[in-house]
């Protein structure tokens, strides 16, 4: 789990309900039951009926990805690769049969299966990037699901806000119906604001963020890929992918 991704929530969450103590309010301001079917519900409503049902169903499994990040393969990368360009240049590219069977990323397998059926370089380069640019494409079409629902979030709480203004409105020679209508104007307000700038824009941040690592170890692959495929010593593709790791950027 990132701990960081906690303590970013922690910190947002406490600043805001911290600051609302310090300035003596109560924490029963913020819980306004209708407000919240508002602006959640409509927010939610919003991003599903612009999003087709796959594009949906990915987006909710990439939410992981904010707790639990995929951790850089660059490293782990690397390593195969050196030690299949070693074997390549002992046994053949037929001698890397073994090792595409038991090679359990699908990107690289293919890559790699490529590279033994005596695909040409340029042949193989256009192919994997090919598949890593689908594969982006789809994991940017997650992040902008929570984009859009960024997006969508304060419009739907000033949506909130008038419904709330309005039943005002009508029971301004009610007293007692003035307060709940009001509550919800402003809580709408607070709610969609804090869940696009707490929540739903920090998600896509952090998708994003996650999306890079991820291109930047299929970079690597097909680099390393490609160069066993042109011949390229061991120790010259090692020398020329280390640039890909975390520390050397």
């Amino acid at each position: 789990m990132d701990a960081l991704s906690l303590i970013g929530i922690i910190i947002a969450f406490g600043a805001v309900f911290g600051g609302n103590y310090l300035d003596g309010g109560q924490l029963s301001t913020f819980l306004n039951l209708p407000a919240g079917v508002i602006v959640v519900g409509g927010t939610l409503g919003a991003a599903v009926l612009q999003t087709p049902k796959g594009q949906l169903r990915f987006a909710l499994q990439r939410l992981r990805w904010v707790l639990y990040p995929p951790a850089s393969a660059a490293e782990s990368h690397l390593a195969k690769i050196v030690s299949w360009a070693a074997q390549a240049r002992k046994l053949g590219l037929l001698g890397l049969e073994e090792s595409a069977e038991k090679e359990t990323d699908g990107f690289i397998q293919r890559g790699l299966q490529m590279l033994i059926d005596g695909g040409e370089p340029e042949l193989i380069r256009g192919a994997m990037e090919t598949d890593s640019a689908l594969r982006e494409q789809r994991d940017l079409e997650a992040a902008r699901f929570f984009e859009s629902m960024g997006g969508y979030a304060p419009t739907i709480g000033i949506i909130g806000a008038v419904m709330g203004l309005i039943h005002v409105m009508q029971h301004l020679t009610e007293p007692e119906k003035l307060g709940p209508g009001i509550a919800i104007a402003f809580v709408a307000t607070i709610y969609g604001v804090g869940l696009a700038n707490l929540v739903l824009l920090p998600i896509a941040a952090k998708l994003r963020s996650c999306i890079k690592i991820e291109v930047q170890g299929r970079a690597l692959a097909i680099e390393g890929i490609v160069s066993i495929a042109e011949g390229t010593s061991p120790k010259a593709i090692e020398r020329k992918l280390g640039s890909f790791l975390p520390g050397n950027r």
